[in-house]
């Protein structure tokens, strides 16, 4: 695959720049943004360029134009969910991230799982992340994370293949260090929700019953049409609720 094909448009970039001010509070609700050529000279880029990442964001529910005022931060824009490729201790968290604790960290064959969901052929090696996600001294979720072989991410993603490679291992989860090595690369992603019960292994590392219910969430992400990253989250009953958007 072409490295052109995994550059996102300037105005994407430009977008998510901007977004990720109004999310982090430069820009913060019902403020208004500076003129367009001001605007345009603070982020370095051309005015056609800001207009159309500004249409895009107003599309989007983040801004408003009002008559006499310019451009607005809406009072509450949208926050990111699953589509936006947002690591799960991110999504779960109620202020900081939740703490991700390192279970194991291995090179495993391809299970059914993963020759499902990465393609993984008979005999490659995958990257298994299995972490702890808990916040205020309770667990809140279990992740297990597969990467692609090494093989396949060094030809499609390989800043994520490096990252991984790295030593000591990066901190955080698989996904978040995928999202980290990730400028320039458009990722997209689906997940799938089911109702589950913990059962005995899950529970101790949780420290619930076996029988306790929960959601289990399976999470694909790709690069174009490759996927490169496979995982399970499993969270029991009173985790933090789990934002979720949905568009058509």
């Amino acid at each position: 695959m072409a490295v052109s094909g995994q550059q996102r448009r300037p105005v994407v970039v430009l977008y998510e720049r901007i977004a990720d001010a109004i999310h982090e509070g430069t820009y913060p609700p019902g403020s208004t943004l500076p003129s367009e050529p001001r605007l345009a000279a603070e982020l370095g880029v051309s005015r056609p360029a800001l207009r159309e990442a500004l249409l895009l964001l107003q599309e989007d529910g983040l801004l408003s134009v009002r008559r006499g005022v310019g451009r607005t931060v809406n009072d509450r824009p949208p926050r990111r969910g699953y589509e936006h490729i947002q690591p799960l201790e991110e999504l779960l968290s109620t202020g900081s991230p939740l703490l991700v604790r390192p279970l194991l960290r291995a090179v495993e064959e391809p299970t059914d799982f993963t020759t499902q969901h990465l393609l993984a052929p008979a005999g490659a090696e995958l990257r298994f992340w299995e972490s702890l996600l808990a916040g205020e001294g309770t667990a809140a979720a279990l992740s297990h994370e597969w990467a692609a072989a090494e093989g396949v991410l060094d030809l499609v993603h390989p800043a994520f293949a490096d990252a991984l490679r790295a030593e000591p291992a990066p901190a955080g989860s698989m996904l978040a260090v995928l999202v980290g090595a990730s400028r320039g690369v458009t990722l997209s992603g689906h997940s799938g929700v089911s109702a589950t019960l913990l059962g005995q292994r899950r529970g101790e590392q949780l420290g619930r019953a076996a029988e306790t219910p929960a959601v289990l969430v399976t999470q694909v992400v790709r690069v174009d049409d490759t996927p490169i990253l496979a995982a399970k989250h499993m969270l029991p009953t009173g985790a933090p609720a789990l934002p979720v958007l949905q568009s058509n």
